[in-house]
């Protein structure tokens, strides 16, 4: 049996292996597969959420460096909660009201260094409220419910939509043909299907409703 450096590398390999299929697995295959100790379960997990949960306390104005220690302190409660999370289905939900509350508690931290310091308190700082604001928890359910449904279409469609929504400055078709092995002339026909697949599953999900 291997050990040492060598069976470090090759536990590694068999991660990067299993990862794909789990990839594919919902959030209750994910959260029992966490429940039995399956590590790459778990990063699959908090990278399905972390833009999710990294979204939250930018809206409440953190800092990168803070919105780090909250999406920490979120994925050390969620770890700890798994074993008595009852309702898999309720786990976005969960995770936003979990972040919110954490971002919160920071920016109440805050306000309070700033008072006793004697600086001048920022109005997004000096607004914080306990309850999470109603538009936070909407704008991050529709954002996750988007990241979600373009998760679920084929691999070509979320790679295009990738490549042509989600790059800053955006890519000319051209490129876009280059990097997926297609015509130029082809994506604009390709965009439209995979547009149309994309609405398809936000409509399965009442997003907009």
């Amino acid at each position: 049996m291997a050990s040492g450096p060598d069976a470090l590398m090759a536990e590694r390999q068999e991660g990067a292996r299993r990862r794909p299929e789990r990839e594919k697995w919902d959030d209750a295959r994910l959260v029992q597969a966490c429940r039995e100790g399956d590590q790459e379960a778990w990063g699959v997990l908090i990278q399905r959420y972390r833009r999710l949960i990294y979204s939250i306390p930018a809206r409440y104005g953190a800092q990168p460096a803070d919105a780090a220690d909250i999406f920490q302190a979120v994925c050390l409660e969620l770890y700890a909660e798994l074993p008595r999370l009852r309702k898999v289905e309720s786990l976005k939900s969960w995770l936003i009201s979990v972040t919110a509350h954490q971002a919160f508690h920071w920016k109440r931290r805050v306000r309070k260094r700033h008072e006793r310091e004697g600086d001048e308190v920022h109005p997004d700082v000096s607004d914080a409220q306990a309850d999470v604001p109603g538009e936070i928890l909407e704008a991050a359910e529709r954002e996750q419910s988007l990241r979600d449904a373009i998760r679920g279409l084929p691999p070509r469609c979320r790679e295009m939509i990738r490549l042509l929504f989600y790059q800053d400055p955006p890519l000319p078709y051209s490129e876009v043909a280059k990097r997926l092995g297609l015509a130029t002339g082809s994506i604009g026909f390709i965009r439209g299907r995979c547009l149309k697949k994309l609405a398809r599953a936000l409509g399965d999900t009442g997003f907009g409703e």
